[in-house]
C-alpha cells in the first residue's frame, strides 16, 4: 500500500477512535435527546479528521443507502444482487415505488445531518477562537474543511429531498434542531457561502503525508457541481474553468487505470476518500470502507467478493461507441455457472479473471473491482480501495457543457475533445473527434460523454432530472413508474413524526 495514503488514513483513524463518543452523539436523530460533547478537550483538528471518517460512511458514500439514492434510479443502473436480497430497495429505487418509511431514507438523512452537526460544532469552536483573537493557521484550514463538508452534505440533501431544515449552529438540545424546512434557494445560498469560505481557506496542494486532504480545487469543483444542478451556466462555467486554468490536474492517467490501486490519487484525482488496510485491520471501516464489499461480485468461494449490489444494465453497455475502452473499464463481466466456458468476452482485464455469479443483473461495477493479490493479503472485500468523489474529467465536461450553453461552442468542443482524447489513447480508429459546432449537436455529444465517462459514478439520475428529460428517458428504458414528483424523495416518516408537525412531507407523498 502507498505509505502516504496509509499515513493520512491512520491520522483519521486515530481521530475517529479518540472522538468515538462524539460520533455517537452526532449519529442520533435531530429529534433525539442530546448530551454535551463527552470529549470537550478534543482538538478541532482531530474533529475534522473524524469528519473524513464519517464521510466514508455506509450511508453517505459507501453502502447500499448511498448507492440506492445516488445511482439506482437511473436507466443505466439497478439493484442487482439476487431477488431475495433487498427486494424492497429494488421496488423503491429501481421502480420508483417510494415509501416514506423506507429505512434507507432515514439513514441517509441522519448521517448527512450527523456530518453537518459535527461541522457546526467545529465552526462554532473556531468562531470562539476568532472572537478571542486566538486564531491559528490550522484553524483557517479547518474552517475551510468544515465548510466544505457541510456544503457537501446539504447538497446531498437538497438534491434528494428539496426543502430541508437548514441548521448552521451548534446543537446543544434536540429542540434547537426541530425547525421547519427551508426553501431550496436559501439552502443553495448557504452552500454557496460555505464553498466560498472553503475556496478562500484551503490550500491548493498538500505535502504527501496529508494526501487526500481537502484542497481549493476540491471546493471549487464541488461549487461547479452545485451550479450544474441548478443549470446556472455562467457560474458553472466560471468555477469549472477556474479549476482548469490552475493547471493542478490532468487527464494523463489512462482511463483503465483510474479505478485500480495504481490509479489512486492520480493526476485526475481532485478529491477521493483515503482508505487502507493493515495486517491487524484487514477489514475495518475505521481506516477503510465497504464501497467494494457492497458492489463486489456476489459468488461463492473465490468469487465471494461482495454483495453484488449496484449493477449496470444492458442499456449502459449499449451506450458506448464501438471500441470505447471505457466500456471494459466500467463493466465487470461474469459467467452464470462455473460450467460456462471462459471466453475473451467474459474475461476481465487487468487480472484475467472470469468470475462466476448467479446475480440478477447483467454486469457488476468494475470501478469497484479489486486486486487479487491484495485480496489474499487482506480480505476479498476490498476495504482498502479509495472512494473517488470528484474527478477532473467531470470538471472538464462541466466546462464543456456550460460553455456550450453559453454559446461558446468552439471552447466547448475543445473541452469535449480533451476527454475523448484521453479515452481514445493511441488508437486513432475509435472515438472520432466531434467536429460540429452546432449547439444542439454538441449538447447531445456532451450529454453522451457524461454518461460514458462517468458511468456508474452516481450522477446519471441527477443529470436526467436537471436536463428535464427524466420521464422521457426512464419510461423509454422501461422504468415507467417514474413520475415528476419522483425527482425528489419523500422525507423520512420517522423524522416527520418526531418533529410533531414541524416537518411537512413533500408534495404528493
Amino acid at each position: 500500500m502507498k505509505l502516504d495514503k496509509y499515513i493520512f488514513s491512520t491520522f483519521i483513524a486515530a481521530a475517529a477512535l479518540a472522538l468515538g463518543s462524539c460520533s455517537d452523539f452526532l449519529d442520533r436523530s435531530p429529534q433525539g435527546q442530546f448530551t454535551e460533547d463527552d470529549n470537550p478537550n478534543a482538538l478541532v483538528n482531530g474533529k475534522i479528521y473524524n469528519v473524513y471518517t464519517m464521510m466514508r460512511s455506509y450511508d453517505i458514500t459507501a453502502g447500499t443507502t448511498a448507492l440506492a439514492i445516488h445511482c439506482l434510479r437511473s436507466e443505466d443502473e439497478e439493484k442487482g444482487s439476487i431477488a431475495s436480497d433487498g427486494s424492497d430497495v429494488a421496488e423503491m429505487y429501481d421502480d420508483f415505488k417510494y415509501t416514506a418509511s423506507n429505512g434507507l431514507l432515514g439513514a441517509y438523512w441522519g448521517k448527512n445531518y450527523a456530518v453537518i452537526y459535527q461541522c457546526n460544532d467545529i465552526l462554532d469552536a473556531i468562531a470562539e477562537k476568532e472572537t478571542a483573537g486566538q486564531t491559528e493557521a490550522e484553524d483557517i484550514i479547518n474552517k475551510g474543511e468544515a465548510s466544505f463538508f457541510r456544503a457537501y452534505c446539504y447538497f446531498n440533501l437538497v438534491r434528494a429531498f428539496g426543502e430541508v431544515p437548514l441548521v448552521t449552529y451548534k446543537i446543544n438540545d434536540a429542540s434547537e434542531a426541530n425547525i421547519p424546512k427551508t426553501t431550496v434557494d436559501k439552502i443553495y445560498e448557504q452552500i454557496d457561502a460555505d464553498l466560498k469560505t472553503a475556496e478562500e481557506s484551503l490550500p491548493e496542494t498538500w505535502s504527501t503525508e496529508y494526501l487526500g486532504r481537502l484542497t481549493w480545487g476540491a471546493a471549487r469543483s464541488l461549487h461547479a457541481r452545485t451550479y450544474m444542478m441548478r443549470n446556472d451556466w455562467n457560474n458553472m462555467y466560471t468555477a469549472s474553468t477556474d479549476v482548469i486554468k490552475k493547471g493542478l490536474y490532468n487527464l494523463r492517467t489512462p482511463y483503465n487505470e483510474i479505478f485500480t490501486d495504481d490509479g489512486e490519487n492520480s493526476g485526475g484525482s481532485i478529491f477521493e476518500l483515503q482508505c487502507t488496510a493493515t495486517a491487524a485491520l484487514p477489514q475495518s471501516d475505521i481506516i477503510g470502507s465497504q464501497f467494494c464489499e457492497v458492489q463486489g461480485v456476489r459468488g461463492a468461494d473465490q468469487w465471494d467478493l461482495g454483495w453484488g449490489w449496484h449493477m449496470a444494465t444492458e442499456l449502459m453497455a449499449q451506450a458506448y461507441e464501438p471500441g470505447d475502452p471505457r466500456k471494459d473499464a466500467t463493466l465487470l463481466y461474469f459467467r452464470r455457472s462455473d460450467t460456462d466456458p471462459i471466453t475473451p468476452e467474459n474475461t476481465n482485464k487487468p487480472y484475467g479473471e472470469s468470475p462466476v455469479s448467479q446475480a440478477d443483473g447483467t454486469y457488476f461495477n468494475k470501478k469497484a473491482y479489486t486486486n487479487p493479490a491484495l485480496r489474499e493479503e487482506f480480505t476479498r472485500h476490498g476495504f482498502w480501495v479509495n472512494i473517488r468523489i470528484i474527478r477532473y474529467g467531470d470538471v472538464v465536461l462541466m466546462a464543456a457543457e456550460s460553455a456550450n450553453e453559453l454559446g461558446k461552442t468552439g471552447e466547448a468542443s475543445n473541452y469535449l475533445e480533451m476527454v475523448r482524447a484521453r479515452a481514445r489513447g493511441n488508437n486513432p480508429d475509435i472515438l472520432p473527434k466531434v467536429t460540429s459546432l452546432d449547439q444542439t449537436v454538441l449538447r447531445d455529444a456532451i450529454r453522451h460523454e457524461r454518461r460514458v465517462e462517468l458511468g456508474l459514478e452516481s450522477g446519471r439520475f441527477y443529470d436526467l432530472v436537471r436536463w428535464g428529460i427524466a420521464s422521457q428517458v426512464l419510461h423509454a428504458a422501461g422504468k415507467t413508474g417514474y413520475q415528476p414528483k419522483n425527482a425528489l424523495l419523500p422525507l423520512p416518516q420517522d423524522e416527520i413524526d418526531k418533529s410533531k408537525g414541524v416537518l411537512v412531507q413533500n408534495p404528493d407523498y
